[in-house]
This record gives C-alpha cells, sequence and structure tokens, in this order.
C-alpha cells in the first residue's frame, strides 16, 4: 500500500481511512481527503487522477461544511459579488489550491454538472473562475458548496485573500528561485575550476575531481527535484493527454542530462557531467516564469483595486436619521450622506446644491470636480469636499465600478485569436524540435558518437519556444494595463489588434461628441394646451429610460403620474399610457402627425415632440454642449489617417452644427440602428477597418458590429456590454492617443515574435551541428523568454505616489493624501 495520501500525496502517518475509488480502495490521510475523492469518483471525474500535475493542498475540514457558505444564501450579501440579467446570475470568483491544468479542468466538470448551469470557465492564469447559472435553480452558496467540495476554497472578487493568494505565490516561487540560484552558483563553481583547468592544459587529479563531480550531483538535486518538480510534472501531464507542451523537451532535457551526470558520478567514467547545465536551465526557466508571474499579477490588479476601493460600510438615511450599515445592504432609491474623505458606496443623483468629488478611480483625473444637484456621482469617487446627500441610482452590485469590474474579468479570461495562433504555432514547433532532437542524435552517432549526447541536449533546450508562446500574451497583459491606468479599459483582448488596424471611424453625437447633457431651451404648446402639463407629461414617460434626452425631462417633483406599456423605439422616442390616453413622445418620423401651428425651431436644437392619438401638443427645442475635446480628437484621427463620420438620430440641422464645429464633412442625420448598421457594414464591404464610438441604447447593434468599439464612460450598461472598450474620462483625446499606444503594443508583439522566431531558428541548426553546448543553450533560451517579458514590460506605466496611495486602500480603508487637501 502507498505511504502517501491517494488525494493530496501527504504522509499517511498513522491513517487508515480508504476511499472507494471506483472498484478500488485508495489510502486517504483525513476525512476530508476521503469525502473529496469519493466525491471526485462519484461523480464519474476520476480522470482528473490521471491528469493532474500537482496534487492538491489537503482541504480543510470547513471546507466540507454546508454551514461555511450558508451567509451567500442571503439575496443581499449575493448581490454584492453578483451580476444579474434577468434570470441569470454571473460571478467571477477567486479560487485557492488551483495549481495545474486539471484542477482548472475538475472545476468547470464540477461545477458544470450543477442544475441549472450556463457558462463555466476556470482561468488557471488568474486563478478565477467565472459562472453564470439560471437563479430560479441554483444559489451562489450551492456553487461555493461545489468548489469547496471539490477541494477548492471560492472567495469573492476584491477580497483581501486575493493579495493573500498572490504573496503567497510569491513567496513558493521566490523559496524554488532561491534553491535553484543558489545550487547553480555552487555548482559553477566546481564547473568553472574544471573549465579552467582544460583551457590551460592542466590536469586535475583524479580523486578531486571525483569529489567535485560527487558534491555538484548532491547540490543538483533539490534542485532537480525541488525546484525543477513543475517542470517535470508538466511534462508528465502532457504525455498521459497525448499532448506536447513547452515542458516536454525541456523535461527530457533536464532528465537525460541528470541521468547522464549521474551515472558518470556513481561509475566513475568521468567526462560527460552536466550538473552545471541542469542547475543553469533550472533556474533561468524558473526566473522566466516567476518575471511572468510577476507581469500577470501586475495586470490584474487594476481589477482587484476597483473592487477593494468600494467602502463596506455606508450611511443610509431614514426618517431624517443616518445610520451606519454594510454598504451591500443599500438599494435603489435610498438616500445615503457621504462625510468628508469618505468613498461614493455606489451611483446616485446629488441632493444638495452641490459637491465636490475626486473621480480619479474612474477617470484618472486627479483634480476634484464640482457636481451640481441632480447630477449623478459614480460609485467609488471621493468626496474631498463638505458633507452631501444623494439617492442611490443604482444598488452596490449594479453600479458602474461593478458593472466595469466584470467586464475587467471577463476580458481577463479571453485570449486574442492571435495569441492562440501563436500557441497553435509553437505546439507544431514543439513537434519539429522533437524530430529534429531524434535526427541530430541518428546523425551524431554516424559521424562522431561522442558528440551525440551533448547535441542533442543542446537542440532540446535550445529549441524551446518558451519565447515565442509568451511574446503574444506578455505584451497583450502588459498593454491591458497600461490602458486601463490612462482610463481606457478594455473588456475583449482582440481590441488591442482591431484598434492599431482601423481606418474609419463612425461616431454618435449625442453624449459623444457632446456631452449627452441636454436642457430644454424652448417649449411651444399647440393652443389650448398647458405648458407644465405638457412637461410633467413628457417626464412620465422618459421615467423609465436611460437616454440622454430623458434626463432633460426628469422633473425635481417625484409626483408623476403612473404610465402603462410602455415601448422604448431605439433612435426614435418612446410611448405609453397616461390616465387611459396613448402618448408619444420623439421625432418626427415617429410622430409622423401633420405639423401646423408650432414654429420652426433652432437650427442647433433637438426637436422632441410630444403627441396623443390625434395632434401633435409639444414642441420641445433642446440644446447640449459641445465637448471641448472633440476637435482636437477628429484632428488628431485625420492626422493618423482616419477620416471620421457622424450617424446620429438626430435631425439634420443639428448634425451639421456639430459637424461644422468639429470639422467633419460626412455626417448623417435621423438614423435609426438599423440604418447605422447599414451604413457601417457599407463601409466595412469597401475594405474598411471601422472605429465605433457611442453611448445610447440605439448604439449597442452599431457597437457590437464594429471592428473596434468604444462606449462612453457613462454610457449606458448595454452600450457597455457590446463595447471592446470603455472610455471612462470621456476624453475623445484619449482615442487617438489610444490608437497611438495599440500602435506601440502592435510594434512590442511583431519585435518579441521577430526575436523568438530568428533565436529558435537561428540557433536550431547551430546546436545540431555541435556548435553550442548545453549550459549556453540553457542560457540561450532562457534569456530570450526574459528578453520578451522584459520588452513587454516597456509598456506598462510607472504608478506615482499618488497612484500606489489609492491602489493599496483596501475597502476604502485607508485614504489617499487628496482627501485632506486645501
Amino acid at each position: 500500500m502507498s505511504a502517501t495520501c491517494f488525494h493530496c500525496n501527504e504522509p499517511l502517518g498513522t491513517s487508515k481511512l480508504t476511499a472507494i475509488v471506483g472498484d478500488r480502495d485508495e489510502p486517504v490521510c483525513c476525512a476530508g481527503c476521503r469525502a473529496v475523492a469519493e466525491l471526485i469518483a462519484g461523480a464519474g471525474f476520476s480522470q482528473y487522477y490521471a491528469v493532474r500535475s500537482q496534487a492538491p493542498s489537503r482541504p480543510e475540514a470547513a471546507l466540507l461544511q454546508a454551514d461555511t457558505w450558508s451567509a451567500f444564501e442571503n439575496p443581499a450579501v449575493a448581490a454584492t459579488i453578483t451580476q444579474r440579467t434577468g434570470d441569470t446570475d454571473a460571478v467571477t470568483l477567486g479560487i485557492d489550491g488551483l495549481r495545474c491544468a486539471a484542477c482548472a479542468w475538475l472545476i468547470d466538470k464540477v461545477v458544470g454538472a450543477l442544475d441549472g448551469v450556463q457558462e463555466v470557465s476556470t482561468n488557471l492564469a488568474t486563478g478565477r473562475v467565472h459562472v453564470r447559472w439560471r437563479n430560479s435553480r441554483l444559489s451562489l452558496a450551492e456553487v461555493m458548496r461545489a468548489i469547496a467540495r471539490a477541494g477548492y476554497r471560492p472567495f469573492p472578487p476584491g477580497d483581501l485573500s486575493i493579495a493573500e493568494h498572490q504573496q503567497s505565490e510569491r513567496r513558493s516561487s521566490l523559496r524554488h528561485l532561491a534553491v535553484a540560484a543558489f545550487g547553480m552558483m555552487q555548482v559553477m563553481m566546481f564547473a568553472v575550476a574544471s573549465y579552467s583547468a582544460e583551457l590551460n592544459g592542466e590536469i586535475i587529479d583524479p580523486e578531486l575531481l571525483s569529489f567535485f563531480s560527487l558534491v555538484s550531483m548532491l547540490v543538483a538535486t533539490p534542485v532537480m527535484f525541488y525546484t525543477g518538480m513543475p517542470i517535470l510534472s508538466g511534462a508528465v501531464r502532457s504525455v498521459r493527454l497525448r499532448t506536447i507542451s513547452m515542458d516536454v523537451p525541456v523535461a527530457s532535457a533536464l532528465v537525460l542530462a541528470y541521468g547522464a551526470s549521474v551515472y558518470s558520478t556513481l561509475t566513475g567514467r568521468l567526462g560527460d557531467l552536466y550538473f552545471d547545465s541542469v542547475t543553469m536551465f533550472i533556474f533561468f526557466v524558473t526566473l522566466g516564469r516567476f518575471v511572468q508571474m510577476s507581469v500577470r499579477h501586475r495586470t490584474t490588479g487594476i481589477t482587484d483595486a476597483l473592487a477593494r476601493q468600494m467602502p463596506s460600510v455606508a450611511h443610509r438615511i431614514r426618517d431624517g436619521v443616518a445610520e451606519s450599515i454594510p454598504a451591500a445592504s443599500l438599494a435603489l432609491g435610498d438616500i445615503v450622506l457621504v462625510k468628508r474623505g469618505e468613498i461614493v458606496p455606489a451611483d446616485g443623483a446629488l441632493i444638495d446644491d452641490e459637491a465636490s468629488v475626486d473621480e480619479s478611480l474612474l477617470t484618472g483625473e486627479s483634480l476634484a470636480v464640482r457636481r451640481m444637484r441632480g447630477a449623478v456621482i459614480t460609485g467609488g469617487s471621493l468626496n474631498v469636499g463638505h458633507p452631501f446627500s444623494m439617492r442611490l441610482t443604482a444598488a452596490p452590485s449594479q453600479s458602474v465600478v461593478a458593472h466595469i469590474v466584470a467586464l475587467l474579468e471577463r476580458a481577463q479570461g479571453q485570449r486574442p485569436v492571435i495569441s492562440a495562433a501563436a500557441d497553435r504555432a509553437s505546439r507544431r514547433f514543439l513537434i519539429a524540435v522533437i524530430v529534429s532532437a531524434v535526427a541530430t542524435a541518428a546523425g551524431w552517432m554516424i559521424v562522431d558518437s561522442s558528440q551525440a549526447f551533448g547535441a542533442t541536449l543542446a537542440v532540446l533546450v535550445v529549441a524551446c519556444p518558451c519565447a515565442f508562446a509568451i511574446a503574444m500574451p506578455a505584451a497583450t497583459s502588459a498593454g491591458i494595463a497600461a490602458l486601463a491606468r490612462k482610463g481606457v479599459l478594455v473588456s475583449n483582448p482582440a481590441a488591442l489588434e482591431a484598434l492599431a488596424a482601423v481606418d474609419r471611424a463612425v461616431v454618435d453625437k449625442t453624449g459623444t461628441l457632446t456631452h449627452g447633457r441636454l436642457r430644454i431651451a424652448r417649449t411651444h404648446v399647440a393652443p389650448g394646451v398647458d405648458r407644465i402639463w405638457c412637461q410633467t407629461m413628457a417626464a412620465a414617460l422618459e421615467s423609465s429610460s436611460e437616454h440622454p434626452i430623458a434626463k432633460a425631462f426628469r422633473l425635481e417633483s417625484s409626483d408623476l403620474p403612473a404610465t402603462n406599456n410602455v415601448r422604448v423605439h431605439a433612435g426614435l422616442g418612446i410611448e405609453g399610457i397616461v390616465h387611459g390616453t396613448q402618448y408619444r413622445l420623439g421625432t418626427r418620423k415617429f410622430i409622423s402627425l401633420p405639423i401646423d401651428v408650432l414654429p420652426d425651431p433652432q437650427p442647433a436644437s433637438t426637436v422632441v415632440l410630444l403627441a396623443d392619438e390625434h395632434r401633435i401638443l409639444a414642441q420641445f427645442e433642446l440644446q447640449d454642449e459641445l465637448r471641448s475635446t472633440a476637435p482636437a480628437c477628429v484632428n488628431s484621427l485625420g492626422n493618423h489617417g482616419i477620416a471620421t463620420a457622424i450617424l446620429s438620430g438626430d435631425r439634420l440641422s443639428a448634425v451639421e452644427a456639430v459637424g461644422d464645429s468639429c470639422g467633419i464633412s460626412e455626417r448623417h442625420a435621423a438614423c435609426s440602428p438599423e440604418e447605422k448598421l447599414e451604413r457601417l457594414r457599407a463601409l466595412q464591404s469597401q475594405g474598411h477597418r471601422v472605429l465605433a464610438v457611442g453611448d445610447g441604447v440605439n448604439d449597442a447593434p452599431l457597437l457590437g458590429a464594429a471592428d473596434v468599439s468604444v462606449a462612453m464612460g457613462r454610457g449606458t450598461a448595454l452600450a457597455h456590454s457590446s463595447a471592446d472598450m470603455i472610455l471612462m474620462n470621456e476624453d475623445l483625446r484619449a482615442l487617438p492617443a489610444a490608437i497611438d499606444f495599440t500602435r506601440r503594443v502592435r510594434r512590442i508583439v511583431r519585435q518579441n515574435l521577430f526575436w523568438a522566431a530568428a533565436y529558435n531558428f537561428g540557433s536550431l541548426p547551430l546546436a545540431a551541428f555541435g556548435l553550442v553546448p548545453p549550459w549556453v543553450a540553457a542560457l540561450g533560451m532562457s534569456l530570450s523568454s526574459i528578453l520578451v517579458i522584459a520588452n513587454a514590460t516597456r509598456l506598462l506605466p510607472k504608478r506615482s505616489a499618488a497612484e500606489r496611495s489609492r491602489f493599496s486602500s483596501s475597502r476604502g480603508s485607508s485614504l489617499p493624501a487628496q482627501a485632506y487637501g486645501s
């Protein structure tokens, strides 16, 4: 019987417990391992034990207790970390104990088998699992219990456990690196003595040389089987799965070099010793993976920082009294008090006359901005002025920050097409490496058998395409993190490639080229119709709409008549029944009634008509303010060779006024969402790569069909979910800057791929002809990987002291210095 646990590989000790796995009784060390092993086997997932490359940690007893996760049965608690869309909920959880691809496979299988689960995806690189399920069949607590029963601990995103997990991973990597570094230095001391003697024509005493070899073996052994274990176990897993990964040629070279060196040392046939090559190879591979891990931690840090920044406590006002409650308990419509130096807990409309807030968390702009009564303040903003009250327009789980975190987590779980293509190419190259190694060995056995072993080792090592495989993801991950620091959040990694190649841009007018803060400049009513009554009817119809036009009609009074059968016609208007009468509010095309008595509107105004079933009752002329950065953005896009066109649902005179101000000659007015889509596809059919920019519900089809799309930060949730990028600071000059940056990312990617390909294809024949010794091959392969990663990190910006202070805060517990500024 094995002396180690079947599940966790820990020593059995005095345990006599066994787990029933299929038709066998397997020894386990504790009741937790028995429960998990029998769960995995009983669910039909016994293949996990055949494909895993590393044993999981021993499951804690608490993981197996249902009560551990009962708190997440509470809908209010679950709502703090889940995203609800209709009858489905979605969550992204961190996973503690996720060690290898087999662990990710097991979690996918166990959670995917639950009734109601629609999607499950475990990302080994980020240590997270994304699950979407029908909320009528399943709860968050049941999802977390299933993960726990499989032997892994789930925890909410933004939880401090993520930072603790990353620290643990970093400490473990440093231990492995320290062992490899110490071993390499000690072995190299003895190897240098031998090389120096050989170069100088001197002869070392055989007994001393034997001693050097024995000590080198003793030092190299822990490096081989401690630091090198992830490489060896990864190769074994790949062989079991009948695939070829990067670990296969590396492990093959290590096993051959170490085995031959041990044989030579123990038999006294000194001559072919590769302990120096083994330790050096393992050290540099480990160093490359450590650098890659560090870059990954930096690229995922923005998501965790956003989640942790939200406060855990809020001050809700009930009956004129402020009470401190968990922020997760807040609901739509609650009135909250935000004190000086506190973080706004959720999106809301300002009740007081004015407020001063720092929105740098989302926009990157560190200067405080002034907000007036009725303005929406985004959750995550910092109050740097006097205390103010606000009415929540969204629950914390539905706030802009929560929505953006969900989009970023989705982006971290996706991979660009070119990255997948690079992986496929590297796998094909790996097969070529194995074939080349066999051919090299056969060729040298014919020509000079004494050179066969060293040349074969060099081929296996020098041609390993590690640098080629990480060239694209390293640059992409660094690019996403850098853009996030600049206020451009990437929700689709493929957008980095697409944005660099665009040659046309189509933009919406209201809320994109203009601020979208429309106001009613003039109101004209039909004879015998009351002006206030018309405004009240319009406000009642628009009360459930998210369109920027709707905000112009919202009244301070909450005493609005009830509306029934409300229907929104995207890009046209809205209709509903008030007091038994059908009313319509929208464009002239939507109203489709003759206009006889109302005057002609001002050229730059946006016209909205109110009508009942028989006649037009009122004409509202709305005016908007052009974004000051819009002309500079259009001019800069032109300098990049990108022509811009306006696609707007507004009337022609208003579109022409904005087009004249921005210098845009191509303008299309009164466009429905379908017409916008048709014009976009016409450009694409001509071979153009099109960038679309918008903010509203009517822009969602356009954003979804464009080659790359950008939504404004304060746009609708539907626009955000359809877009590839989100412009959080709403400074349109960030668009050409982002294009410049993505073109820089493309150059870095090309440099990485060129270097990796040139190194692999150039060094392979040199190694095959015996011109590269194994230790040089190990050094070259490892340094090429480090060079690729270092080149990619040039894309990462350096954090300022203010940024480090702000993003190190946890759950709003520490505040940046600006909170106490003058």
